[in-house]
Protein backbone atom coordinates (compact mmCIF):
# COMPACT_ATOMS: atom_id res chain seq x y z
CA UNK A 1 0.00 0.00 0.00
CA UNK A 2 1.26 3.57 -0.75
CA UNK A 3 0.27 5.41 2.41
CA UNK A 4 1.46 8.65 1.48
CA UNK A 5 -0.95 8.24 -1.42
CA UNK A 6 -3.61 7.22 0.85
CA UNK A 7 -3.16 10.23 3.33
CA UNK A 8 -3.91 12.49 -0.05
CA UNK A 9 -7.03 10.36 -1.07
CA UNK A 10 -8.48 11.51 2.72
CA UNK A 11 -7.18 14.78 2.37
CA UNK A 12 -9.37 15.02 -0.49
CA UNK A 13 -12.75 13.75 1.72
CA UNK A 14 -15.17 16.68 2.63
CA UNK A 15 -14.21 17.78 6.44
CA UNK A 16 -10.56 15.87 6.51
CA UNK A 17 -7.62 18.09 6.89
CA UNK A 18 -4.34 17.12 7.05
CA UNK A 19 -3.41 15.72 10.93
CA UNK A 20 -6.09 13.13 10.23
CA UNK A 21 -5.56 12.17 6.52
CA UNK A 22 -1.69 11.16 7.60
CA UNK A 23 -2.87 9.78 11.33
CA UNK A 24 -6.11 8.22 9.42
CA UNK A 25 -3.82 6.91 6.58
CA UNK A 26 -1.73 4.68 9.28
CA UNK A 27 -4.62 3.67 11.44
CA UNK A 28 -4.66 -0.02 10.78
CA UNK A 29 -0.79 -0.29 11.53
CA UNK A 30 -1.78 1.85 15.09
CA UNK A 31 -4.29 -1.15 15.51
CA UNK A 32 -7.18 1.33 15.74
CA UNK A 33 -9.70 2.28 13.16
CA UNK A 34 -9.69 4.89 10.48
CA UNK A 35 -12.65 6.63 12.04
CA UNK A 36 -10.74 6.90 15.47
CA UNK A 37 -7.76 8.61 13.73
CA UNK A 38 -9.95 11.02 11.92
CA UNK A 39 -11.86 12.08 15.41
CA UNK A 40 -8.32 11.97 17.60
CA UNK A 41 -6.68 14.52 14.73
CA UNK A 42 -9.92 16.15 13.84
CA UNK A 43 -8.04 19.51 15.99
CA UNK A 44 -4.96 19.43 14.89
CA UNK A 45 -5.40 20.44 11.02
CA UNK A 46 -3.83 24.56 10.56
CA UNK A 47 -0.59 24.02 12.79
CA UNK A 48 -2.98 23.27 15.76
CA UNK A 49 -5.32 25.89 14.61
CA UNK A 50 -2.01 28.21 15.17
CA UNK A 51 -0.23 27.58 12.20
CA UNK A 52 2.40 26.05 14.03
CA UNK A 53 3.28 22.45 13.35
CA UNK A 54 2.45 21.93 10.57
CA UNK A 55 -0.93 18.98 10.76
CA UNK A 56 0.63 16.78 8.30
CA UNK A 57 3.65 16.16 10.94
CA UNK A 58 1.05 16.45 13.81
CA UNK A 59 -0.56 13.24 12.55
CA UNK A 60 2.65 11.30 11.80
CA UNK A 61 3.84 11.82 15.36
CA UNK A 62 0.63 10.12 16.53
CA UNK A 63 1.56 7.49 14.62
CA UNK A 64 4.80 7.13 16.01
CA UNK A 65 3.49 7.74 19.29
CA UNK A 66 1.57 4.53 19.04
CA UNK A 67 3.94 2.95 17.23
CA UNK A 68 7.32 3.51 19.79
CA UNK A 69 5.79 4.91 23.16
CA UNK A 70 5.99 2.19 25.79
CA UNK A 71 2.89 3.49 27.70
CA UNK A 72 4.60 2.84 30.79
CA UNK A 73 4.33 5.59 33.22
CA UNK A 74 6.60 4.34 35.74
CA UNK A 75 9.54 3.67 32.86
CA UNK A 76 12.40 7.04 32.82
CA UNK A 77 13.63 5.41 29.96
CA UNK A 78 10.21 5.40 28.21
CA UNK A 79 10.16 8.54 26.13
CA UNK A 80 13.39 7.46 24.68
CA UNK A 81 12.59 5.80 21.66
CA UNK A 82 9.43 7.79 20.63
CA UNK A 83 11.74 11.35 21.04
CA UNK A 84 14.25 9.61 18.89
CA UNK A 85 11.52 8.73 16.10
CA UNK A 86 9.76 12.32 16.05
CA UNK A 87 12.81 14.03 16.21
CA UNK A 88 13.84 11.94 13.18
CA UNK A 89 10.72 12.19 11.47
CA UNK A 90 10.68 16.36 11.86
CA UNK A 91 14.09 16.34 10.33
CA UNK A 92 13.45 14.08 7.11
CA UNK A 93 10.52 16.73 6.87
CA UNK A 94 11.86 19.69 6.73
CA UNK A 95 14.91 18.15 4.38
CA UNK A 96 12.32 17.20 2.17
CA UNK A 97 10.08 20.42 2.37
CA UNK A 98 11.64 23.56 3.82
CA UNK A 99 10.10 23.37 7.48
CA UNK A 100 7.85 21.77 9.70
CA UNK A 101 5.61 24.89 10.39
CA UNK A 102 2.34 25.45 9.08
CA UNK A 103 2.48 29.76 8.25
CA UNK A 104 6.21 28.40 6.72
CA UNK A 105 4.99 25.56 4.29
CA UNK A 106 2.15 27.69 3.16
CA UNK A 107 4.16 31.12 3.27
CA UNK A 108 0.92 33.06 5.40
CA UNK A 109 -0.63 32.43 8.55
CA UNK A 110 -3.77 30.67 8.17
CA UNK A 111 -5.13 31.51 11.24
CA UNK A 112 -5.83 35.64 10.44
CA UNK A 113 -7.99 37.00 8.32
CA UNK A 114 -5.48 38.09 6.02
CA UNK A 115 -3.65 35.02 6.12
CA UNK A 116 -6.42 33.18 5.10
CA UNK A 117 -7.61 35.42 2.00
CA UNK A 118 -4.18 34.63 0.65
CA UNK A 119 -4.78 31.03 1.21
CA UNK A 120 -8.33 31.06 -0.50
CA UNK A 121 -7.31 33.10 -3.01
CA UNK A 122 -4.08 31.06 -3.92
CA UNK A 123 -6.05 27.96 -3.28
CA UNK A 124 -3.49 26.42 -1.01
CA UNK A 125 -5.46 23.89 1.09
CA UNK A 126 -5.98 22.27 -2.13
CA UNK A 127 -1.85 23.21 -3.75
CA UNK A 128 0.43 22.82 -0.94
CA UNK A 129 -1.15 20.68 1.64
CA UNK A 130 -1.43 17.20 -0.58
CA UNK A 131 2.43 17.39 -1.44
CA UNK A 132 2.76 17.90 2.98
CA UNK A 133 0.20 14.64 3.44
CA UNK A 134 1.99 12.93 1.09
CA UNK A 135 5.51 14.05 2.13
CA UNK A 136 4.65 12.50 5.44
CA UNK A 137 3.14 9.33 4.56
CA UNK A 138 5.89 8.54 2.35
CA UNK A 139 8.19 9.26 5.22
CA UNK A 140 6.88 7.32 7.85
CA UNK A 141 6.22 4.20 5.69
CA UNK A 142 9.63 4.30 5.11
CA UNK A 143 10.65 4.65 8.53
CA UNK A 144 8.52 2.06 9.51
CA UNK A 145 9.69 -0.34 6.78
CA UNK A 146 6.32 -0.90 5.14
CA UNK A 147 5.99 -2.15 1.45
CA UNK A 148 4.15 -0.20 -1.17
Amino acid sequence: MDYGKKAAELLNREGVVCAPSVFGAFADVCGISEEQALKTAACFGGGMRLGSVCGACTGALMVLGLKYASGDPDDPEAPAAPNEQAVRFLEEFKKRRGSCLCRELLGCDPNTDEGYAIVEEKALFETVCPQMVQTAGEILQEMLGLDK
